[in-house]
C-alpha cells in the first residue's frame, strides 16, 4: 500500500515537472505573442498577435517536421527563424519533458536546474544561428555564442543527469512574486519608453518592480525611484548621447 502511494506521488510530481518543461518549451513564443499585443496600441514595432500565433503554430506543427524530413533528404533550403526556434529550442525541451515522465528524479533541484540551464543554452544557440560562423581560422560573430552555448548544454545535461543518479534535496518553496513583478517592469519599460518617455517609464517601472516585495516602504521606494529616474534622465541622453524621448508624446506634441 505504501509503495503504491509512493509511486503515485512520484508520478504526480513527474507529471507536474513535465508540464512545466512543456511550458518552458514554448516560453519564447508566448513572450513574443504577449509583446506583439503592444503593436495593437502602437507601443512597438513588429508582427501582430495573429501573425505571431499562426507563424509559431505552423512552425511547431508543420514547418519543423518538414525541415527535418527535408534535411534527411538532402535539401539545403534555409529555414525561417520560427522553424529554427522550434528545432533548436522547443523540440529538445519537449523531448526532455517526455523523458521526465518515465524517469525517477532523485534530486529535483539538480534536475530542474540543469534543464533550465539547458533551455538558456539552447535559446542562445538559436539566437546566434543567423550570425556568421568561423571562416578558416578567423572567428565570426556567432562563433563564441555557439561555442559557449554548446559547452553550457553539455554542462547542464551533466547537472540534470546528476539529479537522476544521486539523491538530493527536493524542490524548495519558491516565491514567484518577485520575479513576476521584475519581469513585468521590464516589459512595461520596453513598451512604454516611446509613447510615455524616459522619465515616466523609468519611474513607473521602478515602482512596479518594488511591488515584488512585501517589505517595500513606498515613501522610500518613491524617493529612490525619483533619484534613479533623474540619473537615467542625465545618463542616457547627455552622457551616453542616446536619442531617447524624455517626456510623454502627447505633451511634446
Amino acid at each position: 500500500m505504501a509503495d503504491t502511494m509512493g509511486h503515485s506521488a512520484t508520478a504526480t510530481r513527474n507529471t507536474s515537472v513535465a508540464l512545466g518543461f512543456c511550458l518552458l518549451a514554448v516560453a519564447p513564443q508566448i513572450f513574443e505573442f504577449i509583446w506583439s499585443i503592444g503593436t495593437i496600441f502602437g507601443w512597438g514595432a513588429g508582427r501582430g498577435p495573429a501573425t505571431v500565433l499562426i507563424s509559431h503554430a505552423t512552425a511547431l506543427v508543420a514547418g519543423a517536421p518538414a525541415a527535418l524530413i527535408g534535411s534527411v533528404g538532402g535539401e539545403t533550403k534555409k529555414a525561417s527563424s520560427d522553424v529554427l526556434l522550434a528545432l533548436i529550442y522547443s523540440y529538445p525541451i519537449f523531448a526532455v519533458a517526455i523523458v521526465t515522465l518515465f524517469m525517477a528524479i532523485r534530486s529535483a533541484q539538480d534536475y530542474v536546474g540543469g534543464v533550465i540551464l539547458m533551455a538558456l543554452a539552447l535559446f542562445a544557440l538559436w539566437a546566434s544561428s543567423d550570425l556568421q560562423g568561423m571562416r578558416g581560422f578567423s572567428f565570426g560573430a556567432g562563433t563564441a555564442p555557439r561555442m559557449f552555448g554548446g559547452l553550457l548544454v553539455a554542462l547542464s545535461a551533466g547537472i540534470a543527469l546528476t539529479g537522476l543518479l544521486t539523491d538530493g534535496p527536493a524542490m524548495a518553496h519558491y516565491s514567484w512574486r518577485g520575479p513576476l513583478f521584475v519581469m513585468a517592469s521590464i516589459v512595461f519599460f520596453a513598451l512604454a519608453i516611446r509613447p510615455l518617455g524616459l522619465v515616466v517609464s523609468a519611474f513607473a517601472s521602478f515602482m512596479i518592480a518594488a511591488m515584488g516585495s512585501h517589505e517595500t516602504r513606498w515613501l522610500e521606494a518613491a524617493i529612490v525611484g525619483a533619484c534613479l529616474t533623474l540619473g537615467c534622465a542625465l545618463l542616457f541622453p547627455y552622457v551616453l548621447g542616446l536619442p531617447m524621448p524624455m517626456f510623454p508624446r502627447f505633451l511634446i506634441q
